[in-house]
């Protein structure tokens, strides 16, 4: 992703402006003069219920999205493009998969794929061992082995970037710092908490970066003893937020800054706020049942009638079978 340019920012506001508003579902972009590094703070309320429940997951698979909506918040406010960030993971454990989108448009959306007899066993043998079922320490034993990738995808004009990291580390803020530290040039720190407060999902996180030199470039090499002691400083004021302080509703992110940074220099920008919303469609199914075989079509078909349901939201669209075939063959006599 070193190569996607970074996210500028508008004229920043006072931190205290406007602290009466609304601050959920937000990315809340600032920057700490006194050390030169700039952040993205996240808070998610309602939009992470919009997601998760439709599919009625169980609660570890329903923590580990919240948990890849929120890292794709983060990754993707530190970028400037024009399109979709992808945040995926594919693992061979009983989560075979995590996925979270967001498009410049600040429309977010997420799902999980998992084996429900494997994720039980898991969860058993977690039981047994008398862990807290908590999947931020847990995640060798629900996603095994596999990668995470990060891509952004800008249209079929522009070319498509994308970063790949094995799976490594117990939890997916580790494995995202991995591809950091293995494949970045600026120094990077993500701290992420996740959970439910009255029966209702909730989540938080920040991310913190060096810089840019001049040229889009920070030089690792080069950094001084000073620039050291900034960044040991400010990670120590970070580490300090505790989880109770992400998922305070009532907390207002610009009050959270200033109660982490305020010997910093700190300095808010407009925040940007996030919905959930899905880009599946009835042309858009159609237009993937036009691509399918005849074998594929025919294996699909249950008494007449094909049956598609996006992974996302759960929308089911219905198709009659007999139209679909004679609609693909009438297109494939057409291109003909």
């Amino acid at each position: 992703m070193s190569e996607i340019p970074s996210s500028g920012d508008e004229p920043s506001v006072n931190v205290f402006e406007d602290i009466d508003k609304a601050d959920d579902n937000v990315i809340q972009s600032f920057q700490l003069d006194a050390s030169s590094l700039r952040g993205r703070c996240v808070r998610l309320g309602s939009v992470l219920d919009d997601i998760l429940e439709p599919h009625g997951y169980p609660k570890p698979i329903a923590h580990l999205v919240a948990e890849t909506v929120t890292l794709t918040l983060l990754l993707s406010s530190m970028l400037k493009y024009e399109g979709i960030f992808t945040l995926q993971t594919s693992g061979d454990g009983p989560v075979t998969m995590l996925v979270a989108d967001i498009t410049s448009e600040g429309h977010i959306r997420g799902c999980a794929s998992y084996d429900p007899e494997r994720l039980e066993h898991a969860r058993e043998q977690l039981s047994a061992l008398k862990v807290s079922e908590n999947s931020q320490n847990h995640l060798a034993q629900y996603l095994g082995k596999g990668h995470i990738a990060f891509t952004v995808d800008q249209g079929k004009h522009m070319e498509r970037y994308q970063g790949i990291v094995e799976l490594k580390g117990s939890s997916l803020v580790e494995c995202v710092q991995h591809y950091f530290n293995q494949s970045e040039q600026i120094g990077t720190a993500i701290k992420m908490a996740v959970g439910q407060r009255d029966g209702h999902w909730r989540a938080g996180g920040m991310m913190l970066q060096h810089m840019p030199e001049e040229g889009g470039v920070n030089a690792q090499a080069g950094v001084s003893n000073l620039e050291e002691d900034d960044w040991r400083r400010t990670m120590i004021f970070m580490d300090s937020c505790t989880d109770a302080e992400f998922l305070d509703a009532d907390l207002h992110s610009n009050i959270l800054l200033m109660r982490l940074f305020h010997e910093e220099g700190v300095r808010v920008f407009e925040p940007s706020f996030v919905q959930k919303k899905c880009r599946c469609s009835l042309e858009r199914v159609e237009g993937v049942l036009g691509m399918m075989s005849d074998d594929d079509l025919q294996y699909m078909n249950k008494d007449g009638l094909i049956e598609m349901r996006c992974e996302f939201c759960g929308q089911q669209y219905d198709f009659d079978y007999d139209k679909v075939v004679k609609e693909r063959a009438a297109a494939l006599k057409d291109r003909d």
